[in-house]
């Protein structure tokens, strides 16, 4: 479909990773990352006109985006400090951090171990805690900060020996599935379902987050000639389905129901309903921008591409929307206008007309990392691609923001298709919607 999702980066894009205490920005300039900002040195964000949601995805996994491999942890905060200067000078109010990449964490966590990005083993502690300086800083400067976690993801090596030692993929074998060569948790069993949210909602409990965001990582996308071995759990559990489809469709439903009901939970337990700093956290999901096909089904979108969330990673988007159980939805439509197989302005107009009447915000994930690839499509050779998106974008009253993949791409702005976007759109900083 021309579709590259985060699902297809891998190890070799650690190599491009920026630069240890040096960031790039567009033209080349080194930039070095300056001491914390005090609050009350952060200007005020823009009172009047158009709130909308300004983000960065900063993945993790694979040292993407952060932290670069081989540094120290004062590098290592010097340099994330730099990632969140870089959004609030590309005029961003909100950055999503991937804090659970691969059943790991980037926090203390009572559930699983550290994350291999920091250190490069798992499970070894790097003597300080990464989400507790993200959130400190992220709001010192204005910024808000969204926990991006992979409920399902174990590792993308098939063998479970490589795992920590004390993991829970290792203690409970019987919840863990090898689908090609990844690991992933067993979507179909209530413990692990269960189990992922404990160890999600942890950071949440713990840390002043701003919210809770899945990415597209539910069922696997299907790999030709393999079966997804779920037979015994779908023997004990899918009996009152029509079919194994239908069940495991309602697995990635209790999954966002009951997670959506404890963030409730939590925010009641909070002051007021909210943080400490007086936001709600919110929960959001980035899918698969296609949910079905037209030619599937008539409810869907002017599509034709072999991929469909609805089919395929058994994840209903639209009916998440409709059953009004996310604060917000951040479809990746990774597409140019004008494409045969997937037009972004068609998604667009579907996912507009699928908010319309919800009180779920409607943010547009943009593909920033193809502008000037040139194994690209022409049109991502044009800086001023990224731009029309926005600027059609706001047409709907319920395009309510973007959200750029992905950090790094933010900071170089190879083709100047951010800059663009900054020039054309983002004269000022604005607060969120919420």
């Amino acid at each position: 479909m021309g579709q590259i999702s985060r699902r297809t980066l891998t190890t070799a894009a650690a190599a491009m990773a920026v630069t240890a205490g040096a960031l790039p920005l567009g033209g080349g300039t080194a930039y070095a990352a300056p001491e914390p900002v005090p609050a009350s040195r952060v200007p005020d964000l823009a009172q009047g006109g158009r709130r909308e949601f300004r983000s960065m995805w900063l993945t993790t996994a694979f040292n993407r985006d952060w932290p670069s491999p081989g540094l120290t942890p004062d590098q290592q905060r010097q340099e994330l400090a730099g990632l969140l200067d870089i959004a609030v000078e590309r005029r961003l109010n909100a950055v999503v951090l991937q804090v659970r990449g691969k059943a790991d964490a980037l926090w203390p966590s009572p559930y699983e171990p550290w994350s291999a990005c920091l250190t490069g083993v798992q499970g070894r502690d790097p003597g300080w805690d990464p989400l507790d300086f993200a959130v400190r800083e992220a709001h010192a400067r204005g910024l808000e900060l969204h926990a991006w976690f992979n409920p399902y993801r174990i590792a993308t090596n098939p063998d479970p020996a490589l795992l920590a030692p004390g993991h829970p993929a290792r203690l409970h074998p019987e919840w863990v599935v090898r689908y090609g060569k990844v690991l992933v948790y067993n979507p179909g069993l209530p413990e692990v379902r269960r189990f992922v949210q404990d160890a999600m909602l942890d950071a949440v409990a713990r840390y002043d987050v701003d919210g809770i965001h899945f990415d597209d990582y539910f069922y696997p996308y299907p790999i030709r000639g393999q079966a997804f071995d779920d037979d015994d759990a779908y023997a004990r559990h899918g009996g009152d389905f029509p079919d194994r489809a239908a069940w495991r469709r309602d697995n990635i439903d209790r999954l966002v129901r009951e997670t959506a009901r404890r963030v409730e939970e939590l925010n009641r337990a909070r002051t007021g309903g909210r943080s400490p700093h007086g936001r709600r956290v919110r929960f959001g999901i980035s899918p698969f921008a296609v949910w079905r096909n037209r030619s599937t089904d008539p409810g869907g979108s002017d599509t034709r591409g072999s991929t469909q969330s609805y089919d395929d990673i058994h994840a209903d988007t639209r009916g998440w929307v409709r059953r009004g159980w996310l604060d917000y939805i951040a479809p990746m439509i990774y597409w140019h206008i004008g494409n045969d197989t997937a037009d972004y302005a068609r998604l667009v107009s579907w996912w507009a007309h699928t908010c319309r009447g919800t009180n779920t915000h409607l943010y547009i994930g943009e593909a920033l990392y193809k502008a000037g690839d040139p194994a690209q499509f022409k049109a991502w050779q044009d800086p001023a691609e990224l731009s029309r998106h926005l600027a059609y974008g706001r047409r709907f009253p319920e395009v309510r923001g973007n959200v750029y993949f992905a950090a790094r791409e933010v900071v170089a702005d190879r083709a100047g298709a951010m800059r663009r976007v900054i020039a054309d759109h983002y004269p000022t900083r604005v607060r969120t919607p919420y």
